[in-house]
């Protein structure tokens, strides 16, 4: 089942809960729905762990879990998410949401090379900013709702599937009952 999947992959909310880091939130981390996953918590943390991770800003877990909080998502499931665009996976993530922003915008795509300095950052905002920003802003909406809801729907998927599964063992053992009696 999916709820078995996900659950391997998180660690332990006892540990989570000790970080001194998280200290700040208080009891809010003492609400069970935070820990829990269930097909709303798990679908709404992952959608909102796609939301945030197509932000362009070097906090996005904190944002994810800061938003985990009040809408009551499974706090983890939202924080691991975000790493979806890590260090290896974000060049090739935020080119492309600025492909989409360029598409959007109209406007031809430029050609530049990244330099690790502040010229290039104050350069790079004039010039393909407007579009990569709005690419990050459709790609975080489209994403986070298509995260939402594809794992909502598979999870459903799944529950019934495993219900078909039991009911057809059931069906199986009650045939096998009527034909032992005489």
């Amino acid at each position: 089942m999916l709820k078995k999947f996900i659950k391997r992959f998180l660690p332990d909310h006892h540990k989570i809960k000790k970080q001194k880091a998280l200290k700040i939130f208080g009891s809010l981390l003492h609400d069970p729905n935070l820990w829990h996953l269930n097909r709303r918590s798990a679908s709404g943390a992952f959608g909102l762990g796609l939301f945030f991770a197509f932000w362009p800003v070097p906090f996005q877990m904190w944002l994810s879990a800061g938003a985990a909080i009040p809408l009551r998502v499974n706090l983890p499931l939202s924080v691991a998410t975000v790493w979806i665009t890590n260090p290896f996976t974000m060049p090739p993530i935020f080119y492309g949401a600025y492909l989409v922003g360029a598409t959007i915008l109209g406007t031809d795509t430029q050609a530049f090379h990244f330099q690790l300095s502040w010229d290039w950052v104050v350069q790079s905002i004039e010039t393909i900013g407007p579009a990569f920003l709005l690419g990050c802003g459709v790609c975080s909406i489209v994403f986070g709702l298509a995260g939402f809801f594809g794992l909502n729907y598979i999870w459903r998927w799944s529950v019934v599937k495993a219900w078909q599964v039991r009911q057809a063992k059931y069906a199986a053992k009650q045939a096998k009952v009527k034909v032992k009696q005489p």
